[in-house]
This record gives structure tokens, C-alpha cells and sequence, in this order.
């Protein structure tokens, strides 16, 4: 999929996601505290999918990254994450659950 950029991403349980193709074409990242992981195209570099921190079990897909995704015309809501303090915004994420 090295025609794609951006991250556009969207949960998915583990029995809902598949890996088809191109495990030999990822590269995984971890940081910080090596609890997510980060799976990048060694092509291109993007970032197809994670397992997050918040939820190490649990799939974070980049729908850029499939084929039969058009984010033209495909209805979908957008929430902003800061990411760069996670664990505030992670703790704001939870107590908005609640």
C-alpha cells in the first residue's frame, strides 16, 4: 500500500483482524516503555497498524491503509488524541469514558 500516507486510525478486537499480506514488508518501533507496538511499511513508512498501550490486545488500523476504505466518501468521526502527553491525555480519554 505505498500509495497511501497519513494515519487515519480505527480499534479493531484481535479476532476481527487479519494480517492477508505483507508481514516481510513491516518494520516494528517500540519507545518508551515497550508496551506498544508500532508496525511502519519498510517501503514507504507508513504507519499501518499498532497495538497500543492503552490496550496492548487490541489493534490500531490505519484505514489509509485499506483497500476498500475511501476516506472521501466513507462517514467516520475524527477524535484528536495529544499524543505527546499521553499519559494526561490518556487519563482524560478514561475519566470522559466514565
Amino acid at each position: 500500500m505505498c500509495s497511501k500516507e497519513g494515519l487515519l486510525g480505527t480499534y479493531v478486537p484481535p479476532e476481527r483482524f487479519w494480517l492477508l499480506q505483507g508481514r516481510d514488508d513491516l518494520v516494528l518501533y517500540q519507545f518508551n516503555k515497550k508496551i506498544a507496538k508500532h508496525y511502519f511499511c519498510r517501503h514507504c513508512g507508513i504507519h499501518a497498524f499498532r497495538n497500543p498501550r492503552s490496550n496492548p490486545e487490541a489493534y490500531a488500523v490505519n484505514v489509509r491503509c485499506l483497500d476498500d476504505f475511501d476516506v472521501e466518501t466513507a462517514q467516520y468521526e475524527v477524535k484528536v488524541f495529544d499524543g505527546q502527553n499521553w499519559e494526561a491525555a490518556q487519563e482524560a480519554r478514561l475519566r470522559a469514558k466514565r
